[in-house]
């Protein structure tokens, strides 16, 4: 690691979303922020405030320095409405004379690029450096800035108990938040698809209810007449993830817009046989026929026959598990964290030079 872990001075302020102590969700910013504390930084956060004005004006006033001195100010970019936030704490950091990394998230950033981009050009322009958690963004904001460099996001490997699935049961599982964009309501049908030849499966669904989808899908559950044979189990805490994945053996990731999930990744770690739409940056992530199965977004079909690919086809299963966690591994942290330290080494040696 860079010898700027074991430096004082001036500490590194993280901007995003630290919500846990009001929605019981430990959000990746505050993973990657134990992590850094850990490598010998001192971080500073914002925000932790709930109320969105007050998150706000939280985020602004700390990048202005408001919370103390700070060296380095380290800004999630999202599309949305918290782009436009994102913008204002870089603005109130390079008022303040303090350099910037800003990081990409998201699978709409793109689409939002598309209809800003001078707004979303201005801001990458006028960062020290910029990072995508994906090829998959990389790639898409390469016109914008040519050196965005690629960190991927990271799991605590050991978190997630790991078996070679030999010969998938029919157990299911679906994992992310009741958005339509995420397209849950395709895996109540894909699971009554399977039933028909496997009368025993059966699908877990962890989640939070975004948008009022999770009443839909117990709605088409019940129209399907699988409702006995869905687990609507809420939102699993962070800790907990592992264990809940790990009681199935096939993943199921139905969604229509996506970036790099790390819901995915959380399950390859524990073995699963994943089969995924290809939106987005997931072709990035997986190979079809290499890590997982994949099919287009919306395609029930496809996704019901690579399931009873995966319960029919015992070496199929087995060499998709195995490769799943072997690809797993290269987002431990282990391998993700001397990145960070890297790009922070390399930032104050450029200041330094500066001189």
């Amino acid at each position: 690691m860079s010898a700027i872990a074991n430096e004082s001075g001036p500490a590194v302020l993280l901007v995003s979303n630290f919500l846990s102590g009001w929605d019981g969700r430990r959000t990746y910013a505050e993973d990657l922020a134990a992590r850094l504390e850990g490598a010998g930084l001192r971080i500073r956060t914002s925000s932790r405030l709930a109320f969105k004005p007050a998150r706000l004006a939280d985020m602004v006033l700390a990048a202005a320095g408001g919370r103390g001195a700070y060296e380095l100010a380290v800004i999630d970019v999202y599309s949305g409405q918290a782009f436009f936030w994102a913008e204002a704490a870089a603005r109130a950091a390079r008022v303040a004379g303090k350099r910037i990394v800003l990081v990409l998230h998201g699978g709409r950033l793109p689409e939002f690029a598309a209809r800003h981009e001078r707004r979303v050009a201005a801001l990458l322009a006028g960062a020290d450096a910029v990072i995508a958690p994906s090829a998959y963004l990389e790639q898409a904001f390469r016109r914008f800035r040519p050196d965005i460099r690629v960190l991927p996001n990271a799991i605590d490997l050991r978190a997630y108990p790991f078996r070679i699935r030999e010969q998938a049961r029919p157990r299911l599982v679906w994992l992310r938040s009741f958005h339509q964009i995420y397209n849950p309501v395709m895996a109540i049908e894909v699971l009554e698809r399977v039933r028909r030849r496997h009368r025993e499966a059966n699908l877990a669904m962890y989640g939070p209810d975004k948008d009022g989808t999770l009443a839909l899908c117990r709605k088409r559950a019940a129209e399907l007449g699988v409702a006995d044979a869905v687990r609507f189990a809420g939102v699993v805490p962070k800790e907990q993830v592992g264990r809940a994945l790990a009681e199935a053996d096939i993943f199921l990731n139905t969604t229509n817009v996506d970036n790099t999930p790390v819901s995915v990744i959380e399950a390859m770690a524990c073995g699963l046989c994943v089969v995924s739409t290809d939106a987005g940056g997931v072709p990035f992530l997986v190979g079809d026929g290499r890590e997982a199965l994949l099919v287009r977004p919306g395609d029930a079909d496809g996704m019901v026959e690579a399931v009873l690919r995966l319960l029919e086809d015992a070496p199929l299963c087995r060499r998709l598990s195995a490769a799943a966690r072997e690809k797993a591994q290269e987002f431990g942290w282990e391998s993700v964290l001397p990145l960070w330290m890297d790009l922070f080494g390399s930032l104050r040696l450029a200041r330094e030079v500066g001189r």
